[in-house]
C-alpha cells in the first residue's frame, strides 16, 4: 500500500481558518500531513485546528501576515510543534471592491499589503528555513484577477498579478535550494464571500465559464495538494489555472 502523499510532513496554511484555506488544510491532513493553520482570526484558527484532529496533527495561530514577527511566530510553531516545515501555503487574502474613482488609498493598501506583502513575507520567511533542509513547497494563491483585470478590483488584481511575478522570481532564487515555489489561480470558486455577490453578478460570471459552473474548495485543494507534493517534482515557477476554462 502507498505512503499518503504527505506523509509526516508539516504544511502551514495562511487564511486557513475558513474557505478555500480550510479545504487546503483538511485535504493535507487526509494525506498524512500535520498543519499549522495562521489567521488573523486566532480564535477562528484555533476551532478549526480541533476539527482537523487537534494537537496531534494541527495547530492555530492568530497571524497577521503584514507583520513579519507574526509570520516568524507562525512557521516557528510549525518546527517547534511538529519538528519540520515542509509545505507553505500563502493564502491570506481580502477584498476591498470599488473602481478607482471611489477606491480610497487606505483600501488599496490594504489589499496589496495582505495579498502581496503577505505572500511575500510567507515565500521569503519560507525559504529562508526550506533553503537549511535542501527541501520545501511553496504554493502561492493568486487569481484569475491577476490574469484579466476585475472592474472594481484595480487593487485585487494588481496584487494578484504580483504574486504571479514574486512566484516566477522566487522561484528562480530557490530553484538551487531545493525549494519549489509555484502559484494557483482560481476562477470563480463557490465560498461564503462569491455566494454573497449579487445574481446579476454571478449569472455574468458563469457565462463565462466553458464548464458552465462555479469550482469547489476541493478542487483548489487538490490542485494545492499535487504542487505541495513530489507529484510536481519537476515543476517550480508555474502557474495553474483552475477556472472551468474561463477566459483561456
Amino acid at each position: 500500500m502507498s505512503q499518503p502523499l504527505l506523509n509526516e510532513r508539516t504544511a502551514v496554511i495562511t487564511g486557513g481558518a475558513q474557505g478555500i484555506g480550510y479545504a487546503i488544510a483538511e485535504r493535507f491532513v487526509a494525506e498524512g500531513a500535520r498543519v499549522v493553520l495562521g489567521d488573523v482570526d486566532g480564535i477562528s484558527a484555533e476551532v478549526a485546528a480541533e476539527k482537523l484532529g487537534g494537537l496531534r496533527v494541527a495547530r492555530g495561530v492568530r497571524c497577521d501576515v503584514t507583520v513579519e514577527s507574526d509570520v516568524d511566530a507562525l512557521l516557528a510553531t510549525a518546527v517547534d510543534s511538529f519538528g519540520s516545515l515542509d509545505v507553505v501555503v500563502n493564502n491570506a487574502g481580502i477584498t476591498r471592491d470599488a473602481t478607482m474613482r471611489k477606491m480610497t488609498e487606505e483600501q488599496f493598501d490594504q489589499v496589496i499589503n495582505v495579498h502581496l506583502k503577505g505572500t511575500w513575507n510567507g515565500t521569503r520567511k519560507a525559504s529562508a528555513i526550506m533553503r537549511e533542509q535542501k527541501r520545501g513547497a511553496i504554493v502561492n494563491l493568486s487569481s484569475l484577477s491577476g490574469k484579466v483585470g476585475m472592474v472594481g478590483q484595480t487593487n485585487y488584481s494588481a496584487a494578484k498579478a504580483g504574486i504571479v511575478g514574486l512566484t516566477k522570481a522566487a522561484a528562480k532564487e530557490m530553484a538551487h535550494h531545493g525549494v519549489r515555489v509555484n502559484a494557483i489561480q482560481p476562477g470563480l470558486i463557490r465560498t461564503a464571500m462569491t455566494e454573497a455577490m449579487p445574481q446579476k453578478a454571478w449569472d455574468q460570471k458563469m457565462v463565462e465559464i466553458p464548464m458552465g459552473r462555479a469550482g469547489e474548495v476541493s478542487e483548489i485543494a487538490s490542485v494545492a495538494l499535487f504542487l505541495a507534493s513530489d507529484l510536481s517534482s519537476y515543476m517550480t515557477g508555474t502557474v495553474l489555472e483552475v477556472t472551468g476554462g474561463r477566459f483561456m
